[in-house]
């Protein structure tokens, strides 16, 4: 593996731990917006991301590009809400995004 992968990694494994923390903490509690549901896509897209660098695909920066756009909207999301658990999750995804805004460019 690429070591200048491993900061995106890193950052994608981070995110992907706090939007699964997010969601648990957030099952049978309202939401006003798309929070946990942007939880579920985020761990989906950090995970793929995750296993696109791991194997060093052509394809990992298509992949990072996207998590990226995932994770600004889960942000913004989790971002608007009070709970530590959001307000950590949301940080998580803001450089998770920034991470892989770099991979990608």
């Amino acid at each position: 593996m690429k070591t200048a992968y491993q900061k995106c990694i890193e950052a994608c494994q981070k995110c992907l731990v706090d939007c699964q923390n997010c969601l648990v903490e957030m099952a049978g509690m309202k939401s006003m917006n798309d929070c946990p549901k942007c939880c579920v896509e985020c761990i989906d897209a950090c995970l793929v991301s995750i296993k696109m660098m791991a194997a060093d695909s052509k394809h990992a920066a298509e992949y990072c590009r996207l998590c990226a756009e995932i994770c600004d909207w889960c942000a913004e999301q989790c971002g608007q809400h009070d709970h530590e658990h959001c307000q950590k999750c949301a940080e998580s995804c803001r450089k998770c995004a920034e991470e892989c805004r770099k991979m990608a460019a």
